[in-house]
């Protein structure tokens, strides 16, 4: 009897003891669970976190894409005005900016104090001018530097072509026009002369024995006598007047809304510059002259050839007959 009571209670107690390891493994895995639960929801969470990172970096990715793609539009022009308005255009649209000015002289910086002045440096620390902005953001300026970059490379470029132009124009030895762009600008002068009725002067300048200083001192002082003479001229002419190299030590002049009498002026004051002009090159001082032949539209021809036909005839007689002269067509 005894023993089956005992038997009893032990099977009691491991029952109770069995429920309560039970239970307690029950907590456990609830313990567990919410555990795991609440770590799958800050991975979730963290999900979505890392998806709109993404989202706004991929965002900001094509934003800045869009921005440096901007180059196209911006470098169609080789004219820096339309670069910049291209530029500038561009600009608005993507930051919001109250004001923007491309700057090409320092003097006029002093307008703009209250802006933000950036050089714009090309190679060599040259400054090409300046962009003066006013109130931008701190969250704009990554996109502005961005599009400043692109505004500057389109701005190189329109540069560089006006100075390759620039070069086809201009003899790089005396710096004034070379003959085929000299004489482009003669025919347009001359059409315009003919549409309003303008008189128009030719004249054909030429160095008084050039060939005796290039033998005599070289073709180095030859050079710099040719630098000066069209040095002298352009000095002597007004800002509406053109000079070009005609060829060799020849030089020709185009002087627009000049009858006869005005041009006899303004040749004798060329030939008198020149004759008092002292030319020092290297340890010598010399005094060179020129001869000059003269023709007027539509005094003495109606189209450019003849003009410069009867010029070189004026200045042949003014060589013939002494140098160092003015001579005019008749």
């Amino acid at each position: 009897m005894s023993n089956i009571i005992l038997f009893l209670l032990i099977s009691v107690a491991f029952g109770l003891t069995c429920r309560e390891i039970f239970f307690a493994r029950l907590k456990r895995q609830e313990a567990e669970s919410a555990c795991l639960l609440n770590e799958l929801n800050r991975l979730d969470d963290f999900k979505k976190s890392l998806n709109l990172e993404n989202n706004l970096l991929s965002k900001r990715f094509n934003d800045i894409l869009a921005l440096y793609e901007l180059t196209k539009d911006i470098c169609k022009s080789l004219d820096e005005e339309k670069v910049f308005t291209t530029f500038n255009k561009n600009l608005k649209k993507h930051i919001g900016i109250d004001d923007c000015r491309y700057i090409k002289d320092s003097a006029d910086l002093i307008k703009y104090q209250n802006h933000l002045i950036l050089p714009l440096n090309l190679e060599g620390n040259q400054i090409a001018g300046y962009l003066a902005v006013e109130k931008i953001l701190e969250t704009d300026k990554e996109k502005f530097g961005i599009l400043t970059q692109q505004f500057l490379i389109g701005l190189r470029r329109a540069l560089l072509y006006q100075k390759v132009q620039g070069l086809t124009i201009i003899d790089m030895l005396t710096g004034v026009y070379c003959r085929r762009y000299f004489l482009e600008r003669f025919s347009e002068e001359l059409k315009r002369s003919k549409k309003n009725k303008l008189c128009l002067t030719f004249l054909m300048i030429d160095i008084d024995n050039f060939k005796r200083f290039n033998d005599r001192y070289g073709h180095l002082t030859g050079d710099a006598i040719l630098r000066q003479v069209s040095k002298t001229i352009s000095l002597a002419v007004r800002q509406i007047d053109f000079i070009g190299r005609y060829g060799g030590e020849e030089f020709s002049v185009v002087l627009a809304e000049t009858n006869k009498q005005q041009a006899n002026f303004a040749a004798e004051r060329i030939r008198q510059a020149i004759m008092l002009e002292v030319i020092k090159v290297y340890d010598e001082e010399l005094k060179v002259t020129v001869s000059i032949g003269v023709s007027t539209f539509p005094d003495n021809a109606l189209n450019m050839q003849n003009l410069i036909a009867m010029a070189d005839q004026a200045l042949y007689l003014a060589k013939e007959t002494g140098k160092n002269k003015v001579c005019f067509s008749s």
